[in-house]
């Protein structure tokens, strides 16, 4: 077990002793591809709690980049990417050039702009000292520690989407339910 802390100041254990924990790997603060795929989370946030999921998301910023953003779940900084190293997570430079990008591209960065020209949000940092070609993966870990489902992004906008995620915690959830009502 490990204690990472939020840029909140909480603690987080890693694993969670009371539910399921998605790990997800993203790329620096105000990444569009990133905040494409979060906003999703945030929205259905209170499913995937309800589904017993806590979730904590790594990025390669410093906390004081990250601290400005107001989101639901844990967000743990991580500038020296010692988590990303531990987790095998990579970059690529080819992240970004897979066709499976280009139409999530084109959304994160048009909205991205929107909001930034409206004072909605900030844009991101121009130099972001890790670089900006991350992969994503998300890692589902159980309340004993063990890795029961994991994925390394292929590209820069492949993760798990909610309704795979949610799948995913109920696969690993039926087998100690059976156990308990003894069918």
């Amino acid at each position: 077990m490990r204690n990472l802390t939020a840029v909140d100041g909480t603690t987080v254990p890693i694993p969670d002793p009371d539910r399921l924990v998605h790990l997800q790997f993203r790329r620096f603060a105000g990444c569009p591809i990133c905040n494409l795929h979060l906003r999703e989370i945030v929205r259905r946030h209170d499913e995937i709690a309800a589904a017993g999921l806590r979730e904590v998301v790594v990025f390669h910023s410093p906390a004081s980049e990250l601290a400005e953003y107001d989101l639901p779940f844990a967000v743990i900084a991580d500038p020296q990417k010692l988590l990303y190293a531990e987790f095998g997570v990579g970059a690529s430079r080819r992240a970004l050039l897979h066709p499976r990008v280009y139409l999530p591209l084109l959304r994160a960065v048009t909205r991205g702009t929107i909001a930034v020209l409206r004072g909605r949000e900030k844009a991101p940092a121009s130099h972001q000292a890790n670089g900006r070609l991350g992969l994503p993966a998300d890692f589902l870990i159980a309340p004993d520690g063990r890795t029961v489902a994991r994925k390394y992004g292929r590209h820069a906008y492949d993760q798990w989407p909610v309704d795979e995620l949610l799948g995913l915690a109920a696969e690993t959830a039926m087998p100690a339910r059976r156990g308990r009502t003894g069918i």
